[in-house]
């Protein structure tokens, strides 16, 4: 088993790497608080906590320990954290990625005069692992639609791609109702070579032009802060536009797993 860490493969460092254990999920966090008289604790939920993947390494022997040393410094510039997050892919799940970065030093145990091993300790502060090949959805006409998640497991926060004309106007509107959360443009700005990105992860709202570029903040253009999810299976989406056009809505999944 090998893994991939910024597109670059742990086979072409010079490393053979395994997974002792797999995370059903990361650290939970709960939410209690002591009641006074009441026996145990006042229970108000729990959600996820950061991520800690732990890879077992050895290096392949080198001709010398003067080699093993550059090896080693090779893969120091490889997993260097201070370049932040990166891409983290394991051969047997290659469907699925992580954002991680080391986050504990690493020592390396002579084996022999020219090889050695050594544990790698991922930090992700995202718990989920997201999907590769991911879904995306088109939908071209106002009404009730059904989409259908089919990767993951657990809802995700996807990217909504909205195309179209709208004017100013409080009258002048287009809503994206998801699963019964509604998301409504309003009161906007949006030409017919332009598109709206609402992106629910980063809760931010955006318009560019053809070529990708941001012209402008979009949040202003959204009635209210709502930022609907997709679940795993079937998710309702109605549309509807008043005195505004509607292109495309393009619905990028961000599927993910737990």
């Amino acid at each position: 088993m090998g893994f991939s860490y910024n597109d670059i493969s742990s086979n072409s460092m010079g490393l053979k790497a395994r997974l002792t254990s797999w995370q059903v999920c990361g650290d939970l966090r709960n939410f209690t608080t002591t009641v006074p008289g009441k026996y145990g604790v006042a229970d108000f939920g729990a959600d996820f906590d950061s991520r800690e993947i732990t890879v077992e390494c050895s290096i392949y022997p080198k001709r010398t320990f003067s080699a093993l040393v550059s090896a080693l410094d090779d893969i120091a510039l490889w997993l260097d954290p201070v370049n932040g997050l990166k891409q983290l892919i394991f051969d047997d799940v290659p469907d699925r990625y992580f954002m991680a970065r080391l986050n504990a030093r690493v020592d390396c145990e002579r084996l022999l005069r020219s090889a050695g091993s050594f544990s790698l300790k991922f930090f992700c502060s995202d718990p989920f692992a997201y999907a590769i090949d991911d879904e995306e959805f088109s939908i071209t006409s106002t009404g009730s639609h059904t989409v259908t998640r089919h990767i993951g497991n657990i809802e995700s926060n996807p990217v909504y791609r909205i195309k179209g004309v709208i004017s100013s106007g409080t009258s002048r509107y287009i809503t994206i109702t998801t699963n019964g959360m509604e998301l409504k443009i309003v009161n906007a700005a949006l030409a017919a070579s332009e598109t709206l990105v609402v992106d629910t992860e980063m809760m931010t709202a955006w318009v560019e032009d053809t070529n990708g570029n941001v012209l402008r903040n979009a949040l202003p253009y959204l009635s209210e802060l709502n930022f609907p999810t997709l679940s795993v299976g079937g998710n309702t989406i109605a549309v509807a536009a008043n005195n505004a056009t509607l292109t495309e809505l393009e619905i990028h999944a961000k599927s993910r797993w737990r």
